[in-house]
């Protein structure tokens, strides 16, 4: 059971992102991929932020196998950065096809994974290399799946 949101030491997961071209970085995800902007700031010599609601934030720990893996499902081969983007939305063809009119390079199509999501990626402004994806089943359905489940639930010789 997790504990309640008062009782954890972390309370948002920030992604900071340096976008040499701000202003095209910006319109990308705020407008065109749709991440509500909460606040922004500016500074001496030009310095600009702005903060973008992306929903719930997830910290993804993957080892090198998987990593590997979901490359090979999502694109076929090797492509991924130590670091990539994922976005959750409710149409991922759609978003794909308003995300690359808008800039980014479609580095493979959306494709049904194993783990019953339509993932598709791309490289996207600020130079990051993003999935956006959809859920085809809900929580409970995709946890009755091989493979899923919870380290914590896996054990030591899991």
């Amino acid at each position: 059971m997790s504990a309640p949101i008062d009782d954890r030491p972390v309370r948002q997961l920030r992604l900071v992102v340096e976008a040499e071209d701000y202003e095209a970085a910006l319109a990308f995800y705020r407008d065109v991929l749709g991440l509500p902007e909460e606040a922004a700031f500016s500074g001496g010599d030009g310095a600009r932020v702005a903060i973008l609601d992306a929903g719930r934030a997830t910290l993804e720990i993957a080892n090198p196998a998987q990593k590997k893996m979901i490359d090979d499902v999502e694109v076929g081969r090797q492509v991924a950065p130590k670091l990539r983007v994922a976005f959750e939305v409710d149409d991922a063809r759609g978003t794909t096809e308003r995300l690359v009119a808008a800039g980014a390079t479609e580095v493979a199509p959306p494709t049904v994974t194993p783990w019953e999501s339509l993932n598709a990626r791309l490289d996207a402004p600020a130079g990051l290399h993003i999935t956006v994806f959809e859920e085809l089943r809900d929580r409970e359905e995709r946890q009755a799946l091989d493979g899923f489940g919870t380290e914590a639930g896996r054990g030591p010789d899991a």
